[in-house]
């Protein structure tokens, strides 16, 4: 849905290690790191134009309600997405589940990272049957 986003970070080792776990379930892979930046995401599209996420050094952040949202293939990967951000020094900001004020089959976790930064993972994708 995005081309690009980019978004600050005050230690990138606690960075990579937050987002290599809750971007995994979700599909995007780490693409390059260096010094003062990760990156993340698609490294090339059929149309030519990669989708990916910067993560740049700052000496602060300014958390604030505004987030970024990922899709998800299914609901045990909205799950999979908050848990592994529980799990490396995340918070956080909504449960797992339905959000009916936004459609009836949006189901959707948020999160912050250790910035502050608030995140979403998004599907509209009924539950998995076993």
């Amino acid at each position: 849905m995005f081309d690009h986003l980019s978004i600050t970070a005050t230690d990138l080792d606690r960075a990579q290690k937050f987002y290599d776990a809750v971007l995994a379930p979700l599909g995007v892979p780490r693409i390059n790191r260096r010094e003062r930046a990760i990156g993340y995401g698609e490294r090339h599209r059929v149309d030519g134009a990669p989708c990916y996420m910067s993560i740049y050094l700052s000496d602060n952040v300014s958390p604030d309600n505004r987030h970024w949202c990922f899709r998800a293939p299914s609901r045990a990967a909205v799950r999979a997405f908050h848990a592994a951000a529980l799990a490396n020094g995340g918070s956080d900001d909504g449960q797992p589940g339905i959000r009916e004020h936004y459609s009836p089959d949006y189901y959707a976790a948020f999160v912050r990272d250790p910035d502050g930064n608030r995140l979403e993972a998004v599907t509209r994708q009924p539950e998995e049957r076993q």
